[in-house]
């Protein structure tokens, strides 16, 4: 399983699947594994993205606008696969389109896809039996999202479910870039050490070098989202090389990214 993070902070990097089309989604993919992306979530557009803040949510609505399904995503992470064999790749997706699929039929075409895991945004751990029971059956990862105010028993139940990472939630509220990493957020990290070894990656509002800088001196992976997405929004027509850029330039601000690249 390639999830693994050889640098300190690993990237994660997050793409709403089909804004502004497949096509240009993996153009904007590869380029960013090149550029040092560790892990690409490939993000299902849904119509109802709860968890997200505007900016995902406008990207979510031109990808749905295109028709771009759970299928076309399982599609393009095979076509990402065979480019490349050490980045790891995430499917991230609300619940329904999932259900809408099947337990077993999602984790067999993910798992032939090359695909490495999931994370569900919206399934608590909680009652992720039968998703866990497929998942491990396949050998993929189970991501969980644990929040600052989830309490120490249930954060040492999403530590026991996850596999790959686990990805905490540096604060409250939706999606979106911040000006400042949120306080919570070494704390949360602090607390889920005490249940877990598997790596942990902090994400909501990570927008800048510096935040990702300052995450890895206590966490082993920064989520960057929305402003990747933000990015692509307001740079058509060359959205893998703008996106490629702001990967390098965390690269000039952490010299392990940039070894990493190399």
């Amino acid at each position: 399983m390639p999830l693994c993070f050889q640098t300190r902070p690993s990237l994660v990097t997050y793409v709403t699947c089909g804004d502004p089309d497949l096509a240009t989604t993996r153009e904007v993919v590869l380029a960013a594994i090149d550029a040092g992306a560790n892990v690409i979530e490939l993000g299902v557009p849904f119509s109802d993205p709860v968890a997200d803040g505007p900016v995902i949510q406008r990207a979510s609505q031109r990808a749905l606008q295109h028709g771009v399904t759970l299928a076309d995503v399982l599609k393009l992470a095979a076509e990402v696969r065979q480019y490349s064999q050490s980045a790891g790749l995430i499917i991230f997706s609300y619940l329904n389109p999932i259900l809408r699929m099947g337990w077993e039929k999602f984790c067999k075409v993910a798992r032939h896809a090359g695909v490495d895991g999931a994370l569900l945004t919206d399934l608590p751990v909680e009652e992720a039996s039968d998703y866990l029971r497929e998942m491990r059956r396949n050998d993929l990862a189970t991501v969980f999202l644990a929040a600052p105010t989830s309490t120490d028993q249930r954060l040492k139940h999403i530590a026991e479910a996850s596999r790959g990472f686990v990805y905490a939630v540096s604060r409250t509220g939706v999606t979106g870039a911040s000006q400042q990493l949120p306080e919570d957020a070494p704390k949360l990290v602090r607390r889920l050490r005490k249940y877990t070894k598997l790596p942990v990656a902090v994400g909501f509002g990570i927008s800048t070098a510096e935040q990702f800088v300052a995450v890895g001196e206590f966490a082993d992976a920064a989520v960057i989202g929305s402003a990747i997405v933000e990015i692509i929004e307001r740079n058509r027509g060359k959205e893998a090389a703008s996106v490629a850029e702001f990967i390098k330039q965390l690269s000039a601000i952490s010299p392990q990214l940039s070894a990493h690249k190399q």
